[in-house]
């Protein structure tokens, strides 16, 4: 099962830190971090279904940020999940530290709490669930990284849950 995997740094929060800094009726959202796109997912307002937002074309880090930031604002997000992509081994690789550096970048810019998530898999579960849609290979390459996101949300949704409840 993901976990959460890091520890309090600014507004980084660690699991149990960021359920606590998210006030209820607020929604989240999931993060893909790419090379050349960022993949979005939107939460409801519960707190217990991801959907697919947008794939945003990356371009410089303050432009994706402020573009970022913008649809937080509108959609009411107090909180921001973005998948880790951790080597299935656990070890971290080149893309876990640009993704770290994402989230590091962004919590400079925004008070909103930011969630590290395990992501490993979540580009492979995007491409079965697409690959069974039988969508056609232009229209995964348009949505993977979407999809990617739903899944890091509501893995991180899923295990919230379980926090609620104990």
């Amino acid at each position: 099962m993901p976990v959460m995997v890091e520890q309090r740094r600014g507004n980084i929060l660690a699991l149990e830190e960021f359920v606590a800094a998210i006030p209820g009726g607020a929604r989240l959202i999931g993060i893909d971090v790419g090379t050349k796109t960022l993949g979005l997912a939107l939460s409801d307002v519960n707190r217990r279904i991801a959907s697919g937002l947008v794939t945003l074309r990356r371009s410089r880090f303050k432009a994706d940020a402020d573009r970022l930031l913008q649809l937080a604002a509108e959609h009411g997000v107090h909180g921001f999940v973005v998948g880790l992509p951790l080597s299935l081994d656990g070890s971290e690789s080149p893309r876990t530290q640009a993704t770290r550096a994402f989230a590091r970048n962004l919590a400079q810019l925004t008070p909103l709490a930011i969630l590290l998530w395990d992501e490993r898999l979540s580009t492979v579960a995007a491409e079965r669930s697409l690959l069974e849609a039988d969508a056609s290979r232009r229209r995964r390459a348009q949505v993977i990284d979407k999809v990617a996101a739903t899944i890091i949300l509501q893995g991180a949704l899923d295990r919230m849950a379980t926090l609620r409840r104990d």
